[in-house]
């Protein structure tokens, strides 16, 4: 029997969780406090995501780049291919929060939102 040693995400409480595993099949989850941690320990050992935050260049804006995050979960595999997709996105000023700034990253189906307003910049003179 393989045991896994977790420290759950799921919550502020960060349990200590024991998975034990007979090949890809869960036997029993130990040490969780609530519903969460037993969900997070089963997708953890099982099929990993995580939502992924970061930041694009944006061109003619008042500041240079702008917080992205991912709709949902991608698997924990796909987070390098995701990250050189988000490195190489070149946005426009005006960004809105929630603008879809890139659809279906990685082939995951999970597109990739503007977590934050950026206005065009203006020169006088």
């Amino acid at each position: 029997m393989e045991k896994k040693e977790l420290t759950c995400i799921g919550c502020p409480v960060g349990c200590s969780i024991t998975v034990k595993m007979e090949g890809e099949e869960i036997v029993s989850v130990e040490g969780n406090s609530c519903r969460i941690g037993d969900r997070y320990a089963r997708s953890e050992v099982t099929n990993p995501v995580r939502t992924l935050t970061s930041t694009a260049l944006i061109t003619g804006g008042v500041i240079p780049r702008v917080s992205v995050r991912t709709t949902r979960a991608v698997p924990k595999g796909k987070i390098a291919d995701c990250m050189r997709e988000i490195d190489r996105l070149r946005l426009q000023a005006p960004v809105s929060i929630g603008e879809t700034v890139l659809k279906d990253i990685a082939g995951t189906g999970v597109d990739v939102i503007a977590t934050k307003n950026v206005d065009r910049l203006f020169f006088i003179g």
